[in-house]
């Protein structure tokens, strides 16, 4: 009898369904058109905030161009960062050993030591470089051939370059295998190469500090200029405003469209960017590229790839966004005590 019973009502409620299908669709349209009015209000403060800045065509060029620049010197500094770090990419892993025998100490002699060093198990391979092989290079690389040529004799020395096994720890072992070789009667002076390349990746440790120093800063300069501007419109349309939250308008309503005003100034300010600094590295690519020429070296510019545009409109974006909101926030606070 249970079950007979719930299959009347069950009935009973279809046939009401088939009676009343508004009624039914009541919670679900109206779940629908909360959906349809939200997305007609953020489209039209979207817009309607677009309209006011091109209205507004010289106050907000003018600001766009002061964001752009504080932008594009910090995308910049940081292009700059990032192509310097390829001059250490390809020498990181190089820890070569060169050292430099005595001016007395013949080919014979220094093929002997070399012999000597490889049976070290620590050492990987030993090259031998002669004077007259030292003297080609050096002309060739130094530009001062003609000088080198009217020289009596050959000053530079025999060299040996020596190479560590790749499970040769850098820092102590290499440092011990370096004071171990200086200790030879031939050698006059022993250079460990990866010790240059570490000040320059510690500089360049410290100029990535400096970027992120600086991107805090002009970030800080985005918001309080974009705050500054959010602050001029919201004055422009006090009365406007007053009007609205006397009639009912939410916080939310009225701050709407000043953050969308916001989102607007910078993005455009973090495409501007963009093309600051694109410019600037197509001025400086030829240059630079006849220049590593010139060292018999490939050096390809770097240019802003796509994840880091996007990632610089977003950021452009997102701090135009915090700037209006925080302004707009203590405005109505202020106009609330009013």
């Amino acid at each position: 009898m249970t079950q007979q019973h719930k299959a009347r009502n069950n009935h009973t409620r279809v046939i009401e369904a088939k009676k009343n299908p508004k009624q039914t669709a009541h919670v679900g349209g109206d779940f629908s058109d909360k959906l349809r009015a939200y997305r007609d209000l953020h489209a039209h403060a979207l817009f309607s905030s677009l309209g006011r800045l091109v209205a507004s065509r010289l106050n907000a060029v003018l600001t766009m161009i002061v964001l752009s620049i504080s932008l594009s010197l910090a995308c910049g500094f940081y292009l700059l960062v990032e192509n310097a770090q390829q001059l250490t990419s390809n020498l990181e892993n190089s820890n070569q050993i060169s050292l430099f025998l005595r001016d007395n100490v013949s080919l014979a002699s220094a093929n002997r030591l070399a012999n000597g060093i490889k049976l070290d198990p620590s050492v990987q391979t030993v090259k031998v470089i002669t004077k007259e092989q030292a003297l080609k290079e050096f002309e060739d690389f130094s530009g001062f051939g003609e000088a080198v040529r009217a020289l009596e004799k050959n000053p530079l020395p025999i060299v040996l370059q020596v190479i560590p096994k790749n499970s040769l720890e850098e820092g102590q072992n290499v440092e011990t295998l370096v004071e171990n070789f200086k200790q030879a009667e031939e050698v006059d002076f022993a250079q460990l190469d990866m010790e240059w390349v570490k000040r320059l990746q510690l500089m360049i440790d410290v100029a990535e500090c400096s970027v992120v120093l600086l991107g805090i800063l002009l970030g800080l300069a985005v918001l309080f200029i974009t705050g500054n501007t959010i602050r001029l419109e919201f004055h422009n349309r006090k009365d406007e405003i007053v009007i609205a939250k006397l009639v009912g308008a939410t916080n939310g309503f009225v701050q709407r469209p000043f953050l969308y005003s916001g989102f607007w100034i910078g993005f455009f300010s973090g495409i501007g960017a963009w093309f600051i600094v694109t410019i600037m590295m197509l001025i400086l690519k030829q240059p630079i590229e006849k220049l590593s020429m010139l060292y018999h070296t490939s050096f390809h510019l770097l240019f802003m790839s796509f994840f880091e545009t996007i990632s610089l409109i977003l950021i452009a974006s997102l701090l135009g966004i915090v700037g209006s909101w925080v302004v707009v926030r203590l405005q109505l606070q202020q106009l609330k005590g009013v």
